[in-house]
């Protein structure tokens, strides 16, 4: 990797995002053969998160752990970036205890001035914006289920937020074509599209469907994501009622592909944006996705601690 900082899909070349999944798949190679290599021996990792987690808190402290290092928890009442101090000073005094930082935040503006003033790594583990870690998890999952990304088709169904602009940068930097299915008024924006046709080379990869049967017709995955994040919880109402007809269901996987693999990032609202018999079903690798969340983070810490 030749980025100092992982912030947006944006910032990796396809060289980067090929040399995190060769790494990933080595080290969960040695970890199910009982052997986790100690490369971070010594070194830290801070972890400041405003918004609360399981997955991504647990996955990046048992990397660390894993890779012979040690995490620090930070929360908003810990720390209070950007209102307690400056971003900046944060980013100038952690710099100075720790090896890294990872942030899991609400603005990318956040995220931002972070990297630029920390003289250390800095992780983006998720802003209102994007989740990188998120995306390289999902393909790298792909990539072990299918053994290619040629002629995989995506279907995203369900709301224009952090996971489908990440999950839409990385497609476009690797070739591949997303069909995202939103109700209206929850679509990626045009300039936001426009962005990632650039990433592309100008190759049209991104699709956008408001009828979730038109984008899931002959897909290898469908994938979907919670109507309502975090902080929108005064949206909940609005939303359930515009993405109610937005559900990964028995009928949407006969649309699909006959041995089409269901994702979700999780947490998942069971019996809203997907149903019980669909996720605990036979095409759903939901739980081998979230197990890579660990190993692509091992990897993304390896390539950028041990500069």
């Amino acid at each position: 990797m030749k980025c100092k900082d992982l912030i947006s899909i944006a910032d990796l070349s396809q060289s980067d995002i090929e040399e995190i999944f060769n790494v990933t798949r080595e080290l969960k190679e040695w970890h199910n053969k009982g052997y986790d290599e100690k490369c971070l021996n010594g070194k830290i990792l801070g972890m400041i998160f405003e918004k609360s987690s399981m997955r991504t808190r647990v996955s990046f402290e048992v990397s660390m752990v894993q890779l012979g290092g040690n995490a620090i928890y930070l929360t908003q009442n810990d720390i209070n970036l950007g209102k307690r101090e400056a971003v900046k000073d944060g980013a100038r005094v952690l710099s100075r205890y720790v090896n890294g930082i990872a942030i899991r935040t609400f603005g990318q503006d956040t995220i931002q001035e972070l990297a630029r003033y920390a003289t250390v790594p800095v992780i983006n583990a998720l802003s209102d914006y994007l989740h990188p870690c998120q995306a390289l998890t999902d393909l790298y999952t792909i990539k072990e289920k299918f053994g290619t990304y040629t002629n995989i088709k995506i279907a995203f169904i369900g709301d224009g937020n952090n996971v489908a602009r990440s999950l839409a940068q990385i497609c476009a930097k690797l070739g591949i074509h997303l069909h995202i299915a939103s109700p209206k008024g929850y679509e990626l924006t045009p300039d936001f599209v426009s962005k990632t046709k650039q990433m592309a080379d100008g190759n049209d990869l991104i699709h956008l469907y408001q009828d979730p049967k038109e984008a899931a017709e002959k897909a290898n995955v469908l994938y979907t994501d919670t109507w309502v994040s975090m902080g929108q919880e005064a949206e909940e109402e609005v939303r359930r009622q515009a993405f109610k007809d937005f559900q990964i269901n028995s009928d949407l996987l006969k649309t699909a592909k006959d041995d089409v693999k269901v994702m979700h990032c999780l947490p998942a609202h069971r019996g809203e944006e997907i149903t019980d018999e669909v996720i605990d079903g036979p095409h759903s690798i939901v739980y081998d996705q979230a197990e890579n969340k660990l190993h692509v983070e091992k990897a993304l810490l390896k390539l950028l601690l041990r500069k």
